[in-house]
């Protein structure tokens, strides 16, 4: 079975000009938690999800090992900005700025096997699918699970 076997065709994508706003607001309404980043052309830029803005409005923390009882503790950083300053900071800044540029696509012709490869070792829940350089579908682990066992229960 390969990639355009299983791929969802109507991917919800984010544009490379759109604001974190605009990204959250279709999170919000279309109850999902990551999407890629398309140019113009429809080619894949860069991907955004929800633990991309986890990891922007989180408390940032530096960990300390203690070299005698070899414990690492967390320090936490007492000058930052109030959280809800970062929160209304994040929605205006460009998707680009906080969005993964380096993302792990899967071709039209991918078999199904690599495909599952991809998602378990990378840890990565979606995978887009490009055909000739552009996004042409998306596959989630529950795709995958769903096709490989149908036949099977």
């Amino acid at each position: 079975m390969k990639a355009h076997d299983v791929m969802i065709a109507q991917v919800y994508k984010v544009k490379e000009t759109d604001t974190v706003r605009q990204v959250i607001e279709r999170f919000i309404d279309h109850g999902i938690s990551g999407v890629p980043v398309v140019n113009e052309a429809n080619a894949i830029v860069g991907y955004i999800s929800d633990g991309d803005i986890m990891r922007y409005i989180g408390r940032p923390e530096f960990g300390v090992l203690d070299t005698i009882s070899y414990a690492f503790h967390v320090r936490v950083d007492d000058n930052l900005e109030p959280f809800e300053e970062r929160t209304k900071r994040l929605l205006s800044l460009n998707v680009m700025d906080i969005a993964q540029k380096k993302v792990i696509t899967a071709d039209w012709d991918e078999e199904l096997e690599d495909i599952a490869a991809i998602l378990g070792k990378k840890r990565i829940k979606k995978l887009p699918v490009v055909r000739n350089g552009v996004l042409a579908g998306i596959i989630s682990r529950g795709n995958v699970v769903r096709h490989s066992f149908k036949n099977l229960l």
